[in-house]
């Protein structure tokens, strides 16, 4: 795999969803939660989409259920909840997981192209890929940056 478009990931509904749909925009990969102290960088998330979402950025969130468990209940549940106490707006995937043996292959392939603050693992709930217009991984961010400290970042890749 060459790039984040040659991954295919299970949407909501659990239907297929070829990440090449995102071709040429810059997006935002990110493990979430609903049951986490870090669930209001939600709030953040929504407001970088907004205000970028029209230059060709968008966030793709993956539910991780791996961390003490607090990302409990259906996709649609997930989806309720952001979309109620967050007003979220951005693709939101069905659960993955993110380390150990079950490792969906885009979190494989995105830790083996960024080290983090445990190597390869992924620390906990919102860690974030930062991928460019051609899908590759240009940055990635601990579970604990707030997101909207990564402008200076995304906006260098619109230039």
């Amino acid at each position: 795999m060459t790039n984040l478009y040659n991954f295919t990931v299970k949407a909501q509904d659990g239907s297929d969803i070829s990440l090449s749909k995102y071709q040429g925009k810059v997006l935002l990969v990110v493990n979430t939660a609903t049951g986490c102290g870090l669930t209001p960088q939600y709030e953040g998330l929504q407001k970088i989409y907004d205000n970028y979402h029209d230059k060709g950025f968008e966030i793709l969130d993956f539910p991780c259920n791996q961390f003490m468990n607090q990302a409990p209940g259906t996709a649609d549940e997930i989806n309720t909840f952001c979309t109620l106490n967050y007003h979220t707006t951005f693709p939101r995937f069905a659960k993955i997981n993110v380390n150990g043996k079950e490792t969906n292959p885009l979190y494989k392939w995105l830790k083996d192209q960024k080290k983090g603050p445990l190597g390869k693992r992924i620390e906990w709930n919102f860690a974030k890929f930062l991928i460019d217009q051609n899908g590759n991984v240009v940055k990635r961010f601990s579970a604990k940056t707030e997101p909207e400290t990564i402008v200076t970042e995304l906006e260098s890749l619109f230039k």
